[in-house]
This record gives structure tokens, C-alpha cells and sequence, in this order.
């Protein structure tokens, strides 16, 4: 698989979860997302390779470990890489255990630490928002948080790398409950890159690139929006418990869970429509013969 441009020093290495890679004026390249694994990694370095250039730093847009899964691998090849990240993403994609421990609750057990939730650790270098050069490759990260805790979008001249603020249509059709750990921080990210001029390309995290921002950012609203109608619903059919009203769900969207990380991660989406809903008045929190439940709000 080789490289395919986007402009004359960005380009694209598109997969499960697609990586961005921007070269230097030196041949050097900065590496924005590194995939899941090692397979994936592998791939994006003989590309980058093949394209006749050399990592010179990485940058991971957030800790899920379908980002930053890859790093390690990278950094068996080149170890003296640097690799960036939001500050408190750096934290967990250093300490990898903490991503299925927070959707867990718990230590979490064996069936919890496949590579879908517990990459390899690698160290990262906290970083905030704004315009930096990394890997001598000069660009602007923003903020973008709601689908992780911390997250940056990044942008260089027309290009957009939305990464998981936004989602392609097919991601969204095949994963109708789209991950986030705040809802409403999701869609305010989402909508906030409207405001950006002279886009002319936009990347998502798992998807294909597009010229149609606005499109995409509506097409990512309306579905963020149907989420927190079905969890709406589900709490209106009666006061419930977060599995009883992940089990509602899904059974209204015709999602069918078939192992345990699957369950973890769509709770935690439960949890945080629950949390937008809960914010807004629209149901209520409550505890009852030892059980934390939902229920619509009084009138």
C-alpha cells in the first residue's frame, strides 16, 4: 500500500483508522496516528519509506489504542522519535491500562485487554493546542474533545485532520452508537469546525476525504443527535439501570453485542447521552434498593 497525496507535502495512509503523514522541506516525516497495531504499522512505515522519507516525530490525536497501537512498533525501528499528544492522553497512552480500567470501573480482567483496549505503552510528550513544529513540519492543533476526554483536529494550510471528531458516513452507518465520553462536548466540537475557512479537504479519523465539510459536520450532528433521542426513549420507557438501558437500546437500533469489550465501550456511550440528558433536566439520577437508575424528569 503507498502513500496518496493530498497536497504537495501532505498525504494519506488510509485503513481501519487512517494515519496522516506531512513531510519536511528535509525528507523528514511527521506521523499522525499510528493505528492499531503493528500490522498497521509495519505498512505505514515501508509506505513512508517507500516514499523516500523518514519519521521524524508522531503525534497522536487521542489515547484510544486503534491510534497510537502502532507506536511501539515505530519506535522499535526509530527510538530516538518523539511522539505528542494532549496532555492527559499522553498520561494514558504512557499508562495504557488506564483506558479499559475507566470503562471497566475496575482493574480490568483478561477479556478486557485485547489490543482493541489495551495497546502496548509508549511515552509521550504532553502538548496543548495551537501552532507547533514537530518533526520540523509546522501546523495548527485544535482543540477538539467529547469523543476522548482531550483530543486534537489538525490543520495545515487546506488540509483538515478531523480525526475523531468527525466520522465518514459508512463508520457512522455501521456504528450507530458512535463512541464518545462527553455527547454534548462531541457535537459542540463537531459543529465548532464549521466556523474554520478555507478548507478544502477534510480527513476523518475513520472514513474517506472529502471536500464537503459542512456535509460531513451536519451528517455527524444528526447522528450524535438520534443517539441521544434513543437513549432519551430508552429512559421514558421506564426507570432503568445503564446496562437495562444500553440493552434498550441496542435492541431499538438492532445492535447485537457479542463479546465484552463491545458492551464496555457502548456503555460508556449510554453513560454519556445520560450525562447530556441529565445536564439539560430532561431525566433524572436516582437511587433505589441498592440501584443507581434513570428515570424521565418529574413535570
Amino acid at each position: 500500500m503507498t502513500l496518496l497525496p493530498l497536497s504537495d507535502d501532505a498525504f494519506l495512509f488510509p485503513g481501519a483508522v487512517n494515519s496522516l503523514v506531512f513531510a519536511s522541506d528535509s525528507g523528514g516525516a511527521l506521523l499522525v496516528d499510528t493505528g492499531l497495531d503493528e500490522s498497521h504499522a509495519r505498512k505505514l512505515l515501508r509506505a513512508v519509506q517507500d516514499a523516500g522519507l523518514t519519521p521524524s516525530a508522531v503525534l497522536n490525536t487521542h489515547s484510544h489504542a486503534d491510534h497510537h497501537g502502532g507506536n511501539a512498533f515505530i519506535l522499535k525501528r526509530f527510538p530516538e522519535l518523539e511522539i505528542y499528544a494532549p496532555p492527559l492522553e499522553a498520561a494514558i497512552i504512557q499508562h495504557p491500562v488506564l483506558e479499559p480500567l475507566y470503562l471497566y470501573g475496575a482493574l480490568p480482567p483478561k477479556p478486557l485487554q485485547s489490543k482493541f483496549l489495551l495497546a502496548p505503552s509508549s511515552p509521550a510528550r504532553p502538548l496543548e493546542a495551537g501552532t507547533h513544529t514537530l518533526g520540523s513540519v509546522t501546523l495548527e492543533l485544535l482543540n477538539v474533545p467529547g469523543h476522548a476526554v482531550q483530543m486534537f483536529a489538525v490543520r495545515r494550510g487546506g488540509l483538515l485532520y478531523a480525526a475523531d471528531a468527525l466520522f465518514g458516513p459508512d463508520t457512522l452507518s455501521k456504528h450507530p452508537l458512535t463512541f464518545c465520553a462527553d455527547s454534548a462536548q462531541q457535537k459542540a466540537s463537531a459543529a465548532s469546525l464549521l466556523h474554520l475557512e478555507g478548507v478544502q479537504l477534510t480527513v476523518p479519523g475513520h472514513g474517506d476525504a472529502t471536500p464537503d465539510l459542512a456535509g460531513l459536520v451536519r451528517l455527524n450532528l444528526d447522528s450524535l443527535e438520534r443517539t441521544t433521542q434513543n437513549v432519551l426513549n430508552a429512559v421514558q420507557a421506564g426507570a432503568a439501570s445503564t446496562d437495562t438501558l444500553l440493552a434498550r437500546v441496542c435492541t431499538d437500533l438492532g445492535i447485537v453485542m457479542t463479546n465484552p469489550g463491545a458492551v464496555v465501550l457502548n456503555r460508556s456511550v449510554v453513560s454519556a447521552h445520560l450525562k447530556e440528558l441529565l445536564e439539560a433536566g430532561r431525566i433524572e439520577m436516582t437511587t433505589e434498593d441498592n440501584h443507581l437508575l434513570f428515570r424521565a424528569a418529574s413535570a
